[in-house]
């Protein structure tokens, strides 16, 4: 679906602009103090990262949306863009959306604004901002922006200094020379003379107790150790290195470790050896790596050997886009494995969720004994948001462990839930063999047609009549008409689907959070009433949609909305696309 031109915001009470600069211009660390600032004047945030086709160094933006309620996704487009200099940020004309009325800043000695952004009526003022950053002692010219950001926006200027002296590591004469820098970018903002975006009200009273500022890729590697994981073993790999970056340190002190494996095939074989030991384990890759990890994963299938796989998704095949996002590993996710292979898969919808579903998936893959693929993306690993506290208490996941001595102990026996006990090497009495061959309940390798047929009935019986309870799907509205959707696009989706509302389109949404084993009943109940269903991805060639119909029967004549990335889908174009979509099915009863 080819993106339409951006238009006015039509959602409330949020301020969207853009920071950004060429490398070194320190655009993510302005964005990431005014999102600190923000939550500490009581208001919510999203900041997602963007960057050039280089992986590290060159043109960078920080793409931020602050409001007083949780924001999940970028609006239709920017209120003001703030630039460090102009150097290559042309690149960035359909990712940072400017209308008239949006407000250009940059500097008065960085040369001319691109004509992209000229274009399109927005007002352009410029500043003398590393001049000022040099005059007020030597601060660091993202001072300078942080001050001016914060004003346009609203917030305090003590929420903007608090959160600039939380973060400072160095010395307290280079902290009182960038608070001065930062006054004086607030003084610039004020300065400002002419119409200027709408600045938020800021809550009285409002503060930030109670809310983190975290990743996405935080948040799963949280969530994995609330879950129980202390060993991971992984390869570096964009968009996921942060994950492995912030889980390290945070598994020494819960007496864990991480290992960083010569390559993504020797990550995966240790922590199946290390889950054989006893021990939850996790690796995270995207889809490069998850492509060299699957002949391990199938081992795990077979020896029914506990791990997660957290895939944050990037824009593909081979090498593709390494810094943007993309929903295209799902079909390789649930079918890419040789054999009949079952496993778990499952995919947060937020940045909080990724700390809530990836605990979930190491306590489903620990009670199941099965690998699982928690498939995240770089618009929610990699971007940072403020959100609410999660609850207090952890659960650790729980594996079915195999006393000593135990009688007649078979590892694979065909029990009706399909889980059998498994033994932990050291466990008197209890030893077995565990490899990729087929094999006996006992664990001798047969190839014995009743014996491969047990077992695959077996692994997958464990799957499919597990009791997921309702986290499997968000289920909100009554509509007859449904929109499904997974991942990162439910923030765009839900709040499309809010405003299609307004305008008098009622629309039920399913966000699927489990996706393999896919359940055809919990999903037949989710739409029950409903006559139409339209998909909504972030792939070319619609991969749910496809994945939907091969395994259940959907209502109608189910149809898709798909698009590729670098871009995202964002609420207005949607829920435009919404109401022409139901408008046609009311006139014809079927959809567009």
């Amino acid at each position: 679906m080819p993106p339409k031109p951006p238009q006015a915001s039509t959602s409330s009470r949020s301020f969207s602009l853009a920071i950004a600069g060429s490398g070194g211009a320190g655009v993510m660390t302005a964005g990431t103090l005014l999102l600190d600032a923000a939550a500490r004047a009581g208001l919510y945030g999203l900041m997602v990262r963007t960057s050039g086709p280089q992986i590290r160094g060159g043109e960078a933006a920080a793409l931020i949306r602050i409001s007083p309620q949780p924001v999940a996704t970028l609006d239709d487009r920017f209120d003001a863009l703030l630039a460090v200099d102009w150097q290559n940020l042309n690149r960035f004309g359909d990712e940072i959306p400017i209308a008239a009325g949006s407000l250009l800043v940059g500097d008065s000695d960085a040369g001319d604004a691109p004509e992209v952004f000229l274009q399109t009526g927005a007002r352009l003022v410029t500043v003398p901002m590393k001049k000022s950053a040099k005059a007020a002692g030597g601060g660091w010219v993202n001072m300078i922006v942080l001050g001016l950001a914060g004003t346009l926006v609203g917030l305090p200027a003590q929420a903007l200094e608090d959160a600039l002296r939380a973060s400072w590591k160095r010395s307290a004469e280079a902290l009182a020379s960038n608070v001065a820098t930062l006054q004086q970018g607030i003084a610039m903002a004020q300065g400002i003379e002419g119409e200027r975006p709408q600045p938020l009200a800021i809550p009285a009273g409002g503060s930030g107790a109670g809310r983190w500022l975290i990743s996405g890729n935080e948040a799963a590697g949280c969530g994995a150790l609330r879950g129980g994981v202390r060993f991971v073993a992984a390869y570096p790999i964009t968009p996921a290195t942060e994950l492995l970056e912030w889980m390290s340190p945070a598994l020494t002190r819960m007496g864990g470790s991480l290992l960083q494996a010569e390559d993504e095939l020797a990550s995966v074989n240790m922590i199946i050896g290390a889950s054989y030991g006893g021990v939850p384990s996790l690796t995270a890759t995207a889809g490069p790596g998850l492509a060299l990890m699957t002949e391990a994963i199938g081992l795990a299938v077979a020896a029914e050997v506990p791990i997660v796989v957290v895939d944050v998704m990037r824009g593909g095949p081979s090498t593709g886009i390494p810094a943007k996002s993309e929903q295209s590993d799902l079909s390789f996710a649930v079918d890419g494995l040789h054999g009949d292979a079952p496993r778990l898969v499952l995919a947060p919808n937020s940045i909080a969720d990724c700390l809530d579903t990836a605990e979930w998936t190491v306590q489903l893959a620990e009670a199941l004994q099965a690998p699982a693929i928690l498939l995240s993306d770089q618009f929610m690993g990699q971007s940072r948001s403020v959100i609410d506290a999660p609850r207090s208490e952890a659960k650790p996941a729980e594996r079915l462990v195999a006393e000593a001595h135990a009688p007649g102990y078979l590892r694979y026996l065909d029990t009706p839930s399909g889980v059998s006990p498994m033994a932990i090497p050291g466990t008197p009495g209890v030893t077995y063999t565990a490899d990729g061959l087929e094999h006996t309940e006992r664990g001798i390798p047969s190839s014995q047609a009743r014996d491969h047929v047990k077992q695959l009935d077996k692994r997958l019986r464990k799957l499919v009549q597990y009791d997921y309870g309702p986290r499997w799907a968000d289920v909100e509205g009554d509509a007859d008409l449904a929109i499904i959707t997974f991942g990162s696009t439910t923030g765009a989706v839900r709040e499309a689907i809010a405003r299609a509302a307004a305008q008098g389109t009622a629309l039920r949404l399913v966000s699927l959070r489990l996706l393999s084993p896919l359940k055809p009943e919990l999903l037949a109940q989710a739409l029950a009433g409903v006559r139409q269903v339209l998909v909504v991805e972030q792939n070319h060639s619609g991969q749910l949609l496809r994945y939907l119909r091969s395994r259940c029967d959907l209502p109608g004549r189910a149809s898709g909305l798909h698009r590729p990335g670098p871009l995202p889908l964002r609420p207005g174009e949607l829920a435009d696309a919404f109401i022409d979509w139901a408008t046609a099915h009311a006139r014809t009863g079927v959809p567009a």
